[in-house]
């Protein structure tokens, strides 16, 4: 049955990913009611479990959708189609869906979305200045090589937090409706250049190594990666990052009325400690 009752809170799937935790903060820093979408949330969230999407979104007015591991996989597209429709039925008004720039299985999602019904924004973006910091390439930062199969092909990385303010703006007004930003930092740069930036900052060398794409794929399933996330590395080392995504864009700019954050603030706005080798066993026993 559908929802009865006027909807309050505002979802956020995958509250505590990259973007999602920073929406989090914004919201109930501005004192708007939020409901965390993760499975260990008291509603809990998951993908894989339909059944439980009506509980969580149950009282939610609008909901901003982080899709993992990414919208190019294989069922991506029915689970968005799904959670759209479970959405409707349960009185949601308003959806942001965070998208894959250059991916046309994402921009497939998109159209799920924009065809809804109900209130959307599209914020399509591609590689992180975060990936260095916390994610899978900060392990190879600190060890200082990021031995990875990208050649010289730029990429415009761009901030989380420029699309954590897009999103939070979106889901506080009704200015950025029916928009799709397609969102870019202000430069596109090489994995090269940014290693050097950091290699700078840290004070220690940082360098990129650069393989082939077929010995990566091998390094991956002999660290015994699962398949689905090998076939992921492939489409995101080869098919994204075939410099499709080389030009920036003024979406950030578009949607703030400002600049989006440069890499070099970022790096130098982090402590040095982001970047150390975790400990060993040894050193953490002492």
């Amino acid at each position: 049955m559908p929802h009865t009752t006027t909807p309050t809170e505002t979802l956020i799937i995958g509250a505590t990913g990259k973007t999602g935790r920073h929406i989090v903060q914004q919201l109930q820093a501005a004192h708007h009611s939020v409901r965390i979408g993760s499975r260990q949330a008291e509603r809990p969230f998951s993908w894989q479990d339909r059944e439980g999407w009506p509980d969580a979104l149950q009282n939610v007015r609008a909901a901003y959708i982080a899709y993992a591991p990414d919208l190019a996989v294989p069922g991506a597209q029915a689970d968005i189609a799904a959670f759209v429709e479970a959405a409707r039925q349960a009185g949601v008004e308003q959806l942001v869906l965070l998208s894959g720039r250059g991916e046309a299985e994402a921009q497939a999602s998109e159209e799920i979305v924009m065809t809804s019904g109900l209130r959307w924004t599209i914020i399509r973006a591609s590689w992180f200045f975060q990936n260095f910091s916390e994610g899978a390439f900060q392990p190879m930062v600190a060890a200082g090589e990021l031995p990875l199969p990208v050649g010289q092909t730029p990429e415009p990385f761009i901030d989380a937090r420029d699309i954590a303010d897009i999103a939070v703006a979106a889901l506080t007004s009704v200015e950025h409706d029916d928009e799709l930003y397609e969102v870019t930092g202000p430069q596109a740069l090489t994995f090269g250049a940014v290693a050097k930036l950091i290699s700078a900052h840290v004070g220690k060398p940082v360098a990129h190594i650069d393989i082939p794409h077929a010995d990566f794929l091998h390094g991956a399933r002999q660290a015994g990666l699962p398949a689905d996330h090998v076939w992921l590395l492939d489409y995101l080392f080869s098919t994204v990052l075939d410099g499709r995504n080389a030009v920036t864009t003024d979406g950030v700019e578009r949607a703030l009325g400002r600049k989006p954050r440069s890499f070099a603030d970022f790096v130098a706005s982090l402590p040095e400690t982001v970047w150390m080798p975790a400990p060993t066993e040894t050193e953490s026993a002492a």
